[in-house]
């Protein structure tokens, strides 16, 4: 089997609420831009992924990935994903990991399809059931936080994630009133997105241990590892990091030897892929810690997450983050949570993705080849 033709189609993500995570992020609101990317090959399979999400559009990487990744996979086995993993990661030093996250979920699809497989049988089945938490945007009040928390619990949903406003007072204050709301038993976590400095990082930390929060995630700036090894000796919450910065499998040792998280993480746009994604859960597995698959952005890339957590048995929750029309789209049958919370494993193979073509043509802005 050799790879024949790879294209790339931009159009049009419509329909996105007003909504806001942390300061580092674009705010989303109105359109963006998603990419399909299609691989074709001589036997007629093809694989499929989406670049780009609500707060990144796709054309951004466009160019990265049909002149630079796209010339690489010509002519190749698709199979052979592990070399051509290793011959687009040493391309992308000149540009960001994005395009090569979306053609390694595009050729772990086709690979799938070959075997007549779900990816998450081929990497080798842990469950077929995840628990999923809600995670929140930024709200408006401690009320309103309090309000979502108690929505999503009402459904089923098995923990709650706060994204506070990023002011350290305020935020205990967001927590105090979620837990309040929710009571004592209830799984909550909190992700700073990188606001603090590193006294504000020890006091929320210390006032969520009391809270018995589940998790305390990047309260530091993601390349601080030295105050986050600090950080971590002061606190008993567990801490977790390693979302950011973007980098693949050697990124992550640094932050083991230097003892600086509890936790790993991990997606498919930020760190390369699936193939990049399973190597860091196992090397997490193999220090005995957790790996949580972050969100993808997209409906593919959430799709692709879904598989790797039921293939790995060190992830303990698959993360929904709210609203959900920022982050799916274009596919009919995006997974749901059923009424216990939790996510089943896609059942066809590959992705198991069933694509709204027909939105996609409507919403074309150009096909690039």
């Amino acid at each position: 089997m050799k790879i024949t033709d790879i294209s790339l189609t931009l159009f049009h993500f419509e329909g996105l609420p007003p909504t806001a995570y942390a300061a580092h992020l674009a705010n989303t609101s109105g359109r963006s831009e998603l990419g399909l990317v299609r691989i074709a090959t001589d036997d007629g399979l093809e694989g499929h992924s989406f670049l780009g999400s609500a707060m990144r559009p796709a054309g951004l990487e466009a160019k990265a990935l049909v002149e630079g990744l796209k010339p690489l996979l010509m002519g190749q086995d698709p199979l052979d994903r592990e070399r051509l993993h290793q011959l687009m990661a040493r391309w992308s030093r000149t540009f960001n990991l994005k395009p090569l996250g979306a053609m390694d979920v595009a050729l772990w699809d086709l690979a799938g399809k070959a075997a007549g497989l779900p990816i998450h049988r081929l990497l080798g089945s842990y469950r077929h059931a995840i628990p999923v938490y809600a995670s929140s945007q930024k709200l408006a009040s401690p009320q309103a936080y309090a309000e979502q928390a108690l929505e999503f619990k009402a459904q089923g949903y098995q923990a709650y994630k706060i994204h506070p406003v990023g002011d350290a007072a305020a935020d205990v204050a967001i927590c105090e009133r979620v837990r309040e709301a929710v009571g004592d038993a209830y799984p909550l976590m909190l992700d700073a997105s990188f606001a603090y400095r590193f006294d504000e990082a020890v006091r929320v930390g210390r006032a969520i241990e009391r809270m018995g929060f589940r998790w305390y995630e990047d309260p530091l700036t993601e390349n601080d590892i030295y105050n986050c090894a600090k950080l971590r000796q002061k606190l008993d919450v567990p801490l977790m990091a390693t979302e950011l910065p973007s980098g693949g499998l050697d990124t992550y040792p640094i932050w083991i030897t230097e003892r600086a998280t509890d936790y790993l993480r991990g997606d498919v746009p930020m760190k390369g892929g699936i193939t990049t994604m399973v190597k860091t859960a196992h090397l997490a597995e193999a220090f005995n810690l957790q790996y949580e698959v972050h969100h993808g952005g997209n409906s593919m890339n959430n799709l692709a997450g879904l598989h790797v957590a039921m293939a790995i048995r060190n992830c303990e929750f698959f993360e929904m983050i709210l609203p959900m029309a920022s982050h799916r789209y274009a596919l009919l049958n995006d997974p749901v949570v059923d009424a216990q919370g939790f996510m089943h494993a896609p059942t066809a193979p590959g992705l198991g993705a069933e694509i709204d073509f027909d939105l996609i043509r409507r919403n074309t802005i150009t096909e690039l080849r």
